[in-house]
Order: structure tokens, then sequence, then C-alpha cells
């Protein structure tokens, strides 16, 4: 059966925070007047997530959650995306760094058709909390980077929060190649590719501790895979296949 909302948490290794996650965004979605549903993706995580996400489950109603055993949090996204069955589909960290009830900025009425809408912690209106400077300035070196190879105008393609309407969703994640971090960049760039509308919009995003973003390693990473979207670009790997 079909949703008005469908909620995809790739989760690796979010045993100490999955739970509480996940009782918050349930007493948020029980108070809205729109159906839903929340998959956890679970992909190789070595301590209790999938077990915790399992028994959520059991306990909610229109909860869910997929072992996949593939790493990677692209991978974990792109099997949530095309598993969900939501008239609007929407990308959501395990932390919460973004409150939950942000996200109906996202959706209509405030967003009028939405196709593609980011969480954006850079444009005017969106407030960082507690994150330490040199983070802040790590981010917007490889901001300014991914924009001047790939994605010129976007200032936060990276944030964990991201809505795509149905018909988007499956087209982009079914031509997507890359499984790591860089996953968003290679989506956000098909989906300029399309002309599909893209949008970014303020939040409020709150630090982690816990963060698992290696600064240095997935830096590196990052750029070798947004140096291969370009690549893929040019040559015409992301054609709509006929």
């Amino acid at each position: 059966m079909s949703k008005y909302l469908s909620i995809i948490i790739p989760a690796y290794n979010e045993a100490s925070r999955l739970s509480s996650s996940l009782d918050k965004i349930k007493e948020f979605l029980d108070q809205q007047d729109f159906s839903y549903e929340v998959i956890v993706v679970e992909n190789g995580s070595q301590d209790s997530t999938f077990e915790i996400a399992e028994q959520c489950s059991k306990n909610f109603k229109s909860f869910s959650v997929i072992h996949e055993n593939l790493a990677g949090k692209g991978n974990a996204v792109r099997v949530g995306m095309l598993a969900a069955k939501g008239e609007y589909r929407f990308m959501c960290d395990a932390d919460l760094s973004m409150p939950i009830e942000e996200i109906l900025k996202f959706l209509p009425p405030n967003i009028e058709k939405p196709e593609v809408v980011i969480g954006s912690r850079e444009i005017e209106g969106a407030i960082r909390h507690n994150e330490p400077e040199s983070r802040h300035i790590g981010g917007r070196v490889i901001n300014a980077l991914i924009q001047q190879t790939v994605l010129n105008g976007i200032e936060d393609s990276q944030c964990g929060f991201k809505l795509f309407s149905a018909e988007v969703a499956e087209d982009l994640f079914s031509h997507q190649t890359l499984d790591g971090w860089a996953f968003d960049i290679e989506i956000l760039a098909i989906a300029r590719l399309r002309d599909y509308k893209t949008v970014e919009i303020p939040i409020n995003w709150y630090y982690a501790e816990e963060s698992k973003v290696d600064p240095i390693k997935d830096a590196v990473r990052m750029t070798a895979d947004m140096f291969e979207v370009r690549k893929k670009l040019k040559q015409g790997a992301y054609a709509k296949k006929v």
C-alpha cells in the first residue's frame, strides 16, 4: 500500500542512538495527518543495530527494517529509496542532527510540488549548533571543490537530510553507481542532468560528537568520487534507459 511519506534511515553501528531517534520519529509522525512508513536499512553493523531496528519494527506499525549485506551509506540509501512506497521519500541520518520536526519544511505546502529538496546548513536562515570551527572550515573547503567540479551553486550537497518525489527517486537511485559517502554528489548531478527542480532549504542542524565522518580519509575518497562522477557525466553514463 502506498504512503504519503517514506523516511529512509541508513544505519551502520547506530545501536547507541537508534532507539531514541526512532522513538522521536514515531512520536512526531503520529501527530501528523498523513500516512507514513519508516524504513531502517542496516548494513554491515558490528553492534546490535539490526536487533534494535527489528524490535522497533515489531512494536511500531509502519516501521520496518532491511538487512543489507553490502556496506556503504550510499548503498543503504539506494536500497531504502527503491523499496519505499511513499509519494515523497526522505533520507534521514540516524543521529537526527536535524530535528525531525523540520521535515515539514520539505513537504507541501511549504514546497510546491517538490522533486529534490536539500536540507542546507549553509544558506541564509540555516543555523549550525555546537560544531567545531575546524570541522566547518573543512566542510566548506570540500564544498568549494564539489562546486568547482560537479555541482556549482549547491551550497550543501552533503547534508544527510534530503527529500525526493517518488518518480524522481526511482529514476535517480536506479542510476546510482557510488555506494560510499559521495553518493549524494552523484544523485544531485544526475538530478541536474535531468533538469529536476532542486531546492535548498535552511535547517537547524546540531553537531553530533559521534559523527562517523573521518575528515581526512573521507575527504580523499570523496574527491576521487567527485572526479569519477564528472568523468561519467562527460561519457554519458547517466543517460536514461529507453
